[in-house]
């Protein structure tokens, strides 16, 4: 496996850990459904 794969799959797991703890917090979870709401 190449240097360059290897940092895109860390990045990649790296976004995921991430977007993971985002929604382990209710309050983005309540701001995040006002957001898509107020679009209809």
């Amino acid at each position: 496996m190449t240097v360059t794969r290897l940092m895109i799959w860390a990045t990649i797991a790296l976004a995921l850990l991430g977007t993971l703890m985002l929604y382990n917090q209710p309050g983005f979870l309540v701001n995040l459904a006002d957001q898509f709401w107020s679009c209809f």
